[in-house]
Formats: C-alpha cells, sequence, structure tokens
C-alpha cells in the first residue's frame, strides 16, 4: 500500500522545498512539493522530481567495495562493512604512526548536507586524529567574507518581499535554473510594473524580458559597479543622510570609485557607457529596489572586492527600509547554528589546505611543499574530480600509488575511480537531517522516509565506528542524531523553542518573522551596528587593499572566456550521471565564423592547462568572446573525459582564497579526426 510522507530538500539550493514523497515498499516511487516552506507553494524542480533515478539507478552504490586491479582502472570487488572499515581504520592507523596526523586530508564539502550529515562525527575523527584542516572554498567563501565585512552576519532580502520591489537586480545568479522559487515572486513584482536589469554575460531566460541587460565580460563586475557608486555621488543621487547616520567608510569608497568613470568602466567590461548610466538611472529612481547578487560574481580573481561593491549599492542609494528594498546574496544567517558541540573536540592547529589547491596538496606543490605528504585521503560529501579546479592536477595527485583513499558516496563518481575503499553512503529522504535554508528563511528537521538500498549507512554511522576502531572514543560524547541536533538548536540560543517548533510541524522560522527587514526588524551585525563600506580587516587581507582590480588574464594565445554556470540539470555535479554524452560547447556566431567551425562541428577547447573535446553549438544567447561548458558535467559527458574543470586555473580570489572558476581563458579549433 503506498504510503505518504512529509521530508525536505537538502540539496546546495537556496529553496530549501519542503516534500510530499511517495513510497512503495520503503521505496521512492514519486516527490512532490507540499506548502510547509510557503515558498514552495507545492512545486518543485525537475531534478527532485526525478530522484527515483538517482536513488535506485545502475549508479548507486550498494555495498562496501576494495580495490582490485590497478589504481583509476575502476575494478573492486564486494567486502562487508567490517572488512572495508577494518582496512580504512588500519590504514589511517599507519599514516599517522609513519608520518603523523596531518598526512591525512578530509576532502569534503556541505553544499547539498545538512546539519548532522556534515561536520559533527566527522569533524570529531580527524581533529582527534591531528588530520590537515580542510578550508572549504569551493564555493561562497568571497560573498560570505565581503557580507561579513560589510553587514555582519545578517539575512538579506526574503524571496516573499520580491514581490514589493519597483525594481529587482539580478547581478550573477540565474534563477530560472537554480532557486526557481524567486521566480514566480519576480514575476508578480514585474507583472505589477516593477522593473528588471539583468548583468549576465548571457543572455538567462531572465535577460530576455528584461528592461535592461548588462551582457559583461567575466571578471568585469568590480569596475561596473564602482562607475555605477561613482555616478550616484556624481549626479548628486547618494542617500548622503543615509550614509551619515549608518555607514563607514563613506568617503574612502567614493575615492575609490573615482577613477572608474562610465567610459574606462564600459570599456574594462566590453559593453556601452551609456547602458551603466541607465542602471544608475533606474537604481537611483526606484523605491523600493534590491540586488539579488549571485555566486557567480565571486569566480574570479576580484571577486570579493566585487561583491563588496555590489552589496555596497543599497546603502549608497539609501534602498533599506520598505519591503523589498536592499540586497540578498545568503540568508543562512536567519539561523545561526553551530555544530561544535556535538563534535565534542577541539580546533587542532594543523596545517590548512585550501580545497581548490587539491592537486598541489595531493603532489606536494607549491605552497604545499613542507610539512608531511599526504598520505590518506578520505572524500565524502564531494566529487572533487568533477567539481575542482585544475582537474588534471587533481587526478594525477589521486593516481599517486601509495596514496590510501577513502571515497564515501551514495553513487557511483567519477572520483570513485581512484578509490581503493568504497563505503556506500545513504541520500536525502534516506537519513535524518536537520537543515536550513539560505534563500528561504527556514529551518526544517526530517527522520528517514525511505529505507536505504543494499547496506548504505549514514556519514555519522560510519564516522563513529571509525571513531570506535581507532580507539579515540572519549567519554561524555555525543553519540545519538537527537544529541547532535539538540546541540545545533541550542547553540543558536533558542534551543528550546526552536526544537518545539520542529516537533510540531517539522519546520521553524526566525523569531523575527518569516521576512525580516534590516533597518526595521533588525540592524548591521558588525561592532558598532553601521554598515562598513571600506572594512580594515578586508583591506588588509588584498594586495593593493579593497577593490582593487585585477586586469583580464586574457593572452593572444587564449582569448576566450571560458565560463561554466549551472544549468537545470545538475546540482553541482550532482544528478550528473544522468546527463547525456555528447554535451555541447555553446559560442558566439561571430566567434564560430573567425574559426571556420559551424553548428555541431567536433571542437577542441584547450589552454596550458588540458583540453575537452566536444561538439559545438552556435549561440545567440552569449556575448562575443565568451564560450560555456555547463557545470556538473560527469566525464561520460564529453568526447574525451575531461570537463571544464580541466581548463580551470587553480588560483584564488581576492577574499577569502575562493575558486576563480570564471577566469579560465581558452582557444577552441577542430578536433582532429580519430586516428
Amino acid at each position: 500500500m503506498p504510503k505518504v510522507a512529509q521530508s525536505f530538500c537538502p540539496l546546495d539550493c537556496p529553496d530549501a522545498c519542503s516534500l510530499e514523497v511517495h513510497t512503495e515498499g520503503g521505496r521512492v516511487v514519486r516527490v512532490e512539493g507540499d506548502h510547509r516552506n510557503p515558498v514552495t507553494g507545492g512545486f518543485i524542480c525537475s531534478k527532485v522530481r526525478h530522484l527515483p533515478r538517482h536513488l535506485y539507478g545502475e549508479h548507486r552504490l550498494l555495498h562496501p567495495q576494495l580495490r582490485d586491479g590497478t589504481k583509476g582502472e575502476g575494478k573492486f570487488r564486494r567486502v562487508s562493512w567490517d572488512e572495508a572499515l577494518d582496512q580504512v581504520a588500519a590504514n589511517l592507523q599507519r599514516v599517522v604512526q609513519e608520518h603523523g596526523g596531518e598526512a591525512i586530508l578530509p576532502l569534503s564539502y556541505g553544499g547539498s548536507n545538512g546539519v548532522l550529515s556534515q561536520d559533527t562525527t566527522d569533524a570529531r575523527l580527524f581533529r582527534r586524529l591531528g588530520a590537515s584542516r580542510l578550508d572549504q572554498t569551493v564555493c561562497a567563501a568571497p560573498s560570505s567574507r565581503a557580507v561579513l565585512g560589510l553587514y555582519g552576519r545578517i539575512p538579506g532580502v526574503a524571496p516573499q518581499d520580491y514581490v514589493h520591489s519597483k525594481l529587482i537586480v539580478v547581478w550573477g545568479s540565474n534563477p530560472s535554473v537554480s532557486g526557481i522559487h524567486q521566480m514566480p515572486f519576480i514575476r508578480q513584482a514585474l507583472a505589477q510594473g516593477g522593473q528588471l536589469v539583468v548583468v549576465d554575460p548571457l543572455e538567462i531566460p531572465l535577460a530576455r524580458q528584461a528592461d535592461l541587460h548588462l551582457p559583461l565580460r567575466p571578471g568585469t563586475d568590480l569596475p561596473v559597479a564602482l562607475a555605477v557608486i561613482r555616478q550616484l555621488f556624481e549626479t548628486g543621487q547618494a542617500d548622503l543622510d543615509f550614509l551619515a547616520q549608518h555607514a563607514t567608510g563613506v568617503d574612502e569608497l567614493r575615492r575609490r570609485a573615482q577613477p572608474w568613470t562610465l567610459e574606462k568602466a564600459a570599456a574594462e567590461a566590453e559593453i556601452e557607457a551609456e547602458q551603466i548610466a541607465r542602471f544608475t538611472d533606474l537604481w537611483a529612481a526606484a523605491s523600493p529596489a534590491i540586488v539579488r547578487c549571485g555566486y557567480g560574481v565571486e569566480r574570479n580573481r576580484n571577486g570579493g572586492s566585487a561583491i563588496a561593491a555590489i552589496l555596497s549599492l543599497p546603502a549608497i542609494a539609501g534602498k533599506f527600509g520598505p519591503r523589498g528594498g536592499g540586497y540578498t546574496m545568503s540568508n543562512a544567517a536567519a539561523f545561526d547554528l553551530s555544530t561544535e558541540a556535538a563534535v565534542a573536540a577541539p580546533i587542532v592547529a594543523t596545517r590548512r589546505i585550501n580545497m581548490n589547491q587539491t592537486g598541489r596538496a595531493l603532489l606536494g606543490e607549491a605552497p604545499y611543499e613542507t610539512g608531511p605528504p599526504i598520505q590518506a585521503v578520505v572524500i565524502y560529501n564531494h566529487n572533487p574530480l568533477m567539481t575542482l579546479p585544475d582537474q588534471e592536477r587533481l587526478r594525477r595527485g589521486l593516481a599517486r600509488e601509495e596514496l590510501f583513499t577513502v571515497v564515501i558516496d551514495p553513487v557511483h563518481t567519477d572520483t570513485c575511480q581512484w578509490a581503493d575503499v568504497l563505503l556506500p553512503a545513504t541520500a536525502m529522504l534516506e537519513q535524518a537531517e536537520l537543515q536550513r535554508g539560505y534563500g528561504t528563511m527556514i529551518l526544517q528537521v526530517t527522520d528517514p522516509v525511505a529505507t536505504p538500498p543494499g547496506e548504505a549507512r549514514s556519514n555519522p554511522e560510519i564516522f563513529l565506528d571509525l571513531v570506535r576502531r581507532l580507539g579515540l572514543e572519549q567519554p561524555g560524547d555525543p553519540t545519538t542524531l537527537d544529541a547532535f541536533r539538540q546541540a545545533a538548536l541550542n547553540s543558536s540560543g533558542r534551543g528550546e523553542e526552536l526544537a518545539a517548533e520542529l516537533a510540531a510541524e517539522g519546520t521553524a522560522f526566525p523569531s523575527l518573522g518569516k521576512t525580516p527587514r534590516l533597518f526595521v526588524d533588525l540592524q548591521p551585525a558588525t561592532a558598532d551596528g553601521k554598515i562598513h563600506l571600506c572594512p580594515a580587516d578586508l583591506d588588509s587581507e588584498i594586495a593593493g587593499g579593497l577593490h582593487s582590480y585585477r586586469a583580464d588574464p586574457a593572452t593572444q594565445h587564449y582569448p576566450l572566456a571560458l565560463i561554466s554556470p549551472a544549468t537545470s540539470r545538475t546540482i553541482s555535479s550532482t544528478f550528473g550521471q544522468s546527463v547525456g554524452a555528447g554535451q555541447g560547447l555553446d559560442m558566439h556566431p561571430d566567434d564560430a565564423k573567425t574559426r571556420g567551425l559551424t553548428h555541431g562541428a567536433s571542437v577542441r577547447v584547450f589552454n596550458q592547462l588540458g583540453e575537452v573535446r566536444c561538439a559545438l553549438q552556435i549561440s545567440q544567447h552569449l556575448r562575443r568572446g565568451v564560450v560555456f561548458l555547463p557545470k556538473g558535467l560527469w566525464s561520460h559527458s564529453t568526447a574525451n573525459g575531461a570537463t571544464a574543470n580541466a581548463l580551470i586555473p587553480d588560483r584564488l580570489t581576492d577574499l577569502a582564497g575562493g575558486a576563480c572558476f570564471n577566469d579560465a581563458r581558452v582557444d577552441v579549433e577542430a578536433a582532429p579526426a580519430p586516428d
């Protein structure tokens, strides 16, 4: 008899949808949206509607396995959990004894996981082993650093309040494919007479509806934002009274913006100066007005400074106060949760490794040439070979025969090919979880609503077992999911209140309401309660200071900017196994013509780091000088098994050591005929 249960989606998406899950015999047969999260509104994306093929497809890992062949060959034999975990424990212990704990690298990313399956028992294990620490900076690190510097840890505008906006600026975000539940509110605002500006090198679906589209060359968001700031001051459209009362660093920001005239910024971005001027006038005139800043902005050498400049715009023009006015970046700060009490192990001051440079760390290359070489890597909640920069260097690192590699995953990813031990993990709907939205301001809790296939186990089960096998247990350690959940809730200062709300409804909302407003319901969470437009701590982190601009890395040999935005088919690399072969590179007709290339041709996209072979797609929706390979592809989707990440440098952003995905510069030519 079919059963219907309530759950939620923990995937790396701002919407945090509440779900209605239909099961038969413990297997998920259908997934729909429900209305407990008001933003979900009863509908969900196609990715999650097709979740059963992810949970039960041919790529699903069902049993523990040990490598049974040459490394990278992908041959494994089935073993018991005891044999697999004994192998893991013995090898981790051997590495500690022979090389020290820092020779172990935990390699994970928590974008699609909740509070219980990331940074609890796993952190306990690696801290007690004295392992190297991973800087999880592949996404949102520069943005988070900029927001904290300017405003402190506070949420922005809730998606529901967009209906009140008279001007919506979507900058470096594509809600049509990533965060689709923002779209109904944007459409309602436009239907009520609101205007829309889109800033993106792609003509995304929203750009086709926009009053103004600024197709910037990738990496030039900073000079354009500074030119808007300069123009606001120069034309008397800055809100000087608001700034005098609520901001610091006003004069310094104005000084830094001064060199960026409309003409200079337009030349750098390769757009028209009149477009920037019109944008400035629209922004100044409209109230309420909001900028929805996406993570695409941060993914270049100037990313942190660009985010800081863009998020200064609501302050400069005095847009805070009315509903639908201000900015949205991440709203995760609506619930300030910590798992430290659940970890029950202090942070150990071991060496730090930036995950964007994992290939260098595994190969012992600068800046990781000192200290013990990495001898063991434990990969979980992550498919690094398909998501991290400098793919071929990372592949060489994983290919080291002496490197002991554990991969914990629900499905057999490309990274699994390089494992010594494969451990099958539970997937969403099969495990208990606690999750907060970072678009919708909601906290949700769920128990498993489906039976894990095969022998899959949850992360807490696996890591607790390893802690025990390695003799790292300590009296008083929290060991139950209830204890982990309550420890996280207690860290908010509202533990009992939140626990009661979650027990009653499965959901909880911020104490200030579902749609709090800056300067009405809350103030900047900085030390003095003001907006810091040029914060000293950000200034000191960047050579040349915040807002200093580093020029385009294009060269004569590699003149094209490669971008790899999200599409409607994957969330990072999750669901990539379902994306078919023969994926293509998008290119503007003029760029194709100058290279003698035609639609459907087999091409080679290349730079000094590697190459991708695929089909060519001519597209009018892309500006000249920019080419597009989708984010999240797996090796089977291209002709040579490489993806866009093979072309992406492992250099770091100006703030927080983020990834420079949009700094890849390439050229394209016809692929040689196969031998």
